[in-house]
């Protein structure tokens, strides 16, 4: 059975508008993209959705309250739920380094969640 979608391409300043035809889960054409990155963005999205997801961790005993994170790649979009209802579990002690690993394995995807700034210690 062929499904067609509509898109809007992220891979670059343009937003083309595009239209990616699947037939049993397969990209069969992709039309209406100006680059290769939107080709590509396309094909991942219909298939398989990632996202970086981005957050802020409560820090205690730091000079500021919170520190930013983020995924070391994308994940699969429909774990973003899980993977927020992990985060609202994380509660970090001052000092955080920037690249600090805060979670090796996150909801089984493969991927770290990092720090993305460093807290001192008050």
């Amino acid at each position: 059975m062929s499904d067609k979608q509509e898109l809007t391409c992220i891979g670059c300043p343009m937003g083309c508008q595009m239209e990616v035809e699947v037939e049993d889960g397969v990209v069969k054409r992709i039309t209406g993209h100006a680059c290769r990155k939107g080709e590509l963005y396309a094909a991942k999205e219909v298939v398989d959705p990632r996202r970086i997801v981005t957050s802020v961790l409560p820090v205690d005993g730091g000079v500021v309250g919170m520190v930013p994170v983020k995924t070391a790649g994308d994940v699969p979009k429909h774990k973003i739920r899980d993977i927020m209802k992990v985060l609202k579990t994380i509660r970090l002690e001052a000092p955080v380094e920037a690249g600090r690993v805060i979670v090796a394995d996150l909801c089984g995807t493969g991927v770290r969640l990092v720090a993305t700034r460093s807290v001192t210690r008050r």
